[in-house]
């Protein structure tokens, strides 16, 4: 996972060997909204795959963008949306080296993504959220969970490594242990939410 290229992560779209594609969206990204801790505004989902969590933003009424560096996700995303006759925007992007003109977003959404990028290119990734941030721009990351004691699962991060490589940009209001949905094993792998505020400049 460390290694691999954009070629390597499209060609798991073109083969559709997606682990980490459960095909519904995040029960968490679910809770959170249902708390009221988010509102709808212009959206970001970084790594948005095939778009379940992005389509599902839109339809609680985000303005809604997905990134991802897989030709074949963005292809398959936008098909997606418009089966569903949703209405959010998908675009091709490296996201440790971001170089697309786009304007801050209120809320980004990040399901698996940075615990993967931030072992290629951690300072990358974290210019691309303040790139795509502003002072009070919320941020809700899930990532693998290292007190995971079952079987290999995702990358996984420690609370302390959460804390320190994000804190520097982001307020932390809320970290949480729950388990991902995935397409097996039955119960998912344990994780994080970490829901984060951007902090001025």
């Amino acid at each position: 996972m460390a290694h691999m290229t954009p070629q390597d992560w499209n060609q798991h779209y073109v083969d559709g060997e997606l682990p980490w594609d459960s095909g519904v969206p995040s029960k968490e990204l679910i809770r959170v909204l249902d708390a009221g801790l988010i509102k709808p505004g212009r959206a970001a989902e970084l790594g948005c795959g095939t778009g379940t969590n992005a389509i599902y933003l839109a339809s609680r009424g985000f303005d809604l963008t997905g990134f991802d560096f897989s030709s074949a996700a963005v292809t398959a995303a936008r098909q997606k949306a418009a089966d569903a006759k949703a209405k959010a925007n998908f675009l091709e992007a490296d996201l440790c080296r971001f170089t697309l003109d786009v304007p801050p977003f209120d809320f980004v959404f990040d399901r698996g993504c940075y615990h993967a990028a931030r072992r290629i290119d951690q300072p990358g990734f974290i210019w691309t959220l303040k790139r795509l941030t502003r002072p009070g721009s919320r941020f809700l990351m899930l990532s693998g969970n290292a007190n995971e004691k079952g079987p290999t699962g995702p990358p996984t991060m420690t609370a302390a490594e959460i804390c320190n490589e994000l804190e520097p940009v982001f307020e932390i209001q809320l970290l949480r242990e729950f388990r991902f949905e995935v397409p097996a094993p039955p119960e998912g792998f344990l994780a994080w939410s970490c829901l984060m505020t951007r902090r001025a400049d």
